[in-house]
């Protein structure tokens, strides 16, 4: 699973040549704090594989994107976060600015500035909801 891009700068971070805030890791994911948070707590689970966005997702990828999911779970309770104030979702490419594929956590919602509300609006054109990949990973296998 050791797939990274030399440029890639979360490449670099999961392979501990770049520096972050891990809060957590296993063979599958990486979970850092963002470091331009949209609220009080905004972390960035990334699979530790080079996938470039949510559209770039195969069939192939299924169950690393599970594993993705599934760390939401893992983060609301370490860190304690409420999950009725909590948002997940990716952005929609061309809406990226990282080119490694990465699912939001934020929370708590009502902490989040107007600006920030705007750009991690759910089901906009471009932050998308778990579901939505997951519909869309299916759909286009």
């Amino acid at each position: 699973m050791a797939t990274r891009v030399d440029d890639c700068i979360f490449c670099k971070i999961i392979s501990n040549k770049a520096p972050s805030e891990k809060i957590y890791e296993d063979e599958y994911v990486t979970c850092i704090k963002d470091i331009n948070p949209a609220s009080t707590h905004h972390y960035l689970i990334l699979p530790n594989k080079h996938i470039r966005n949510a559209k770039e997702l195969r069939q192939q990828d299924a169950e690393i994107y599970e594993k993705i999911c599934s760390t939401v779970n893992v983060v609301m309770q370490k860190q304690g976060l409420d999950p009725e104030a909590t948002l997940t979702g990716f952005h929609w490419p061309p809406f990226n600015t990282v080119h490694h594929l990465h699912l939001h956590v934020i929370s708590p919602i009502c902490n989040m500035t107007f600006m920030n509300s705007l750009m991690f609006k759910p089901d906009s054109y471009w932050f998308v909801s778990i579901n939505y990949v997951r519909n869309y990973l299916q759909s286009h296998s």
